[in-house]
């Protein structure tokens, strides 16, 4: 689980929405993209994301 204060300030690289947390991942409902975290660092790469 990431820090919340970090989660506050993180914003979704491609549509600078916000995110929130479910397992393993960051999501972003607006433009329905899931960031990985791999052991507790998010990948905030849009490469990376996978589509929801």
């Amino acid at each position: 689980m990431l820090d919340k204060k970090l989660l506050e300030i993180l914003a979704c690289p491609k549509c600078k929405k916000a995110i929130k947390e479910e397992k393993d991942e960051l999501i972003c409902l607006s433009c329905r993209k899931a960031y990985p975290v791999k052991d507790g660092i998010p990948i905030m790469l849009i490469e990376e994301a996978r589509d929801l």
